[in-house]
């Protein structure tokens, strides 16, 4: 499983990157300039991550960011865990991307606070992966392999893929 699970993000990361060489604009573009807004929202889990804690689990959130310099982005996001079994949660954090020149591929590093209704509420630190793949000058697809650290419990910590959609605006 995991190797597969591997295998599969290590062929969308080669298209994306491989498709977009093939999309150069004729003028200079410059996609993450200082003052540019971003807004997105993202779908994890869906059996496709590992964590000790659950059998099935799904997270949609939403994202929105500004960038305070070139190529860096502080975002903040809004979450919602479906969890097949166990209690369903609401999750709220921020974080920081570095995307590596102007080619998509991004670090990030983020925290966030999650609430686990009537038993627990936990602090998930969290580093990430991602590329932004652009559909157009300001749409974008993100994939992106994240890991979070549970501070409650180390069978809430978790590797996991997340697949999003983003706008960056002027």
């Amino acid at each position: 499983m995991k190797k597969s699970f591997m295998s599969l993000v290590c062929m969308l990361f080669a298209l994306a990157m491989n498709a977009q060489s093939f999309t150069k604009p004729a003028t200079p573009f410059t996609p993450f300039t200082e003052g540019k807004v971003f807004l997105g929202s993202s779908l994890s889990g869906l059996n496709i991550g590992y964590t000790d804690s659950d059998k099935w689990k799904m997270n949609f959130s939403l994202k929105a960011g500004y960038m305070l310099i070139d190529n860096w982005l502080v975002t903040a996001h809004v979450g919602y865990d479906y969890l097949q079994e166990g209690n369903n949660a609401l999750s709220a954090g921020g974080g920081l991307r570095y995307y590596i020149e102007d080619n998509g591929l991004f670090l990030g590093a983020g925290g966030s606070y999650v609430h686990h209704w009537h038993t627990y509420d936990d602090f998930l630190p969290s580093v990430q992966l991602g590329y932004s793949f652009f559909l157009n000058r300001t749409v974008t697809i993100e994939p992106e392999l994240y890991y979070n650290q549970s501070i409650q419990d180390q069978k809430y910590s978790g590797l996991g893929f997340r697949i999003g959609i983003g706008i960056y605006f002027e």
